[in-house]
């Protein structure tokens, strides 16, 4: 099988309930993530797809959902601060924060959330392979087919 990789990047905010350190207090980051996908064979022109499909759909998700939001974790008390703020001056401007499905917003969350999302997003003939989440140019958590519980 031939793979490829899509690197999108987006800013976002976030952070990190129960974290023993500076990850507690509410930061960004300059997030980047890589799409590996592959595809039973390459189509008429030689592809596993084109790059700009995975940009439009994965992308335009991360755009939509990530991209400049501040990301929760479901039990953050900042919920209902914010919910109480948005009915007086909003501070989100009339944009809801990503809550999480499960979980703080790490790389390793985000990954894996990814990793499910883009599943749903790229169904003809892709299968997604890998996603990895760059935190910070050093540090990154990678959500891969081997860890997907129905794999074993």
């Amino acid at each position: 099988m031939i793979t490829i990789t899509r690197r999108l990047e987006f800013d976002y905010g976030h952070r990190v309930l129960g974290h023993e350190g500076k990850c507690r207090h509410l930061h960004g980051h300059r997030g980047v993530v890589e799409i590996t996908v592959q595809a039973p064979e390459l189509d008429s022109i030689g592809r596993v797809v084109d790059f700009g499909v995975i940009k439009r759909l994965v992308g335009g998700w991360i755009d939509n959902n990530w991209d400049h939001n501040f990301l929760m974790h479901p039990d953050d008390p900042l919920n209902k601060i914010i919910r109480d703020a948005q009915d007086k001056d909003d501070p989100f401007q009339g944009r809801e924060p990503y809550v999480m499905r499960e979980g703080n917003p790490t790389a390793e969350n985000m990954a894996k959330e990814l990793f499910y999302v883009a599943q749903v997003l790229l169904t003809f003939d892709l299968e997604v392979i890998k996603i990895r989440i760059w935190e910070t140019p050093s540090c990154y958590a990678d959500y891969s087919l081997g860890n997907h519980p129905c794999s074993a």
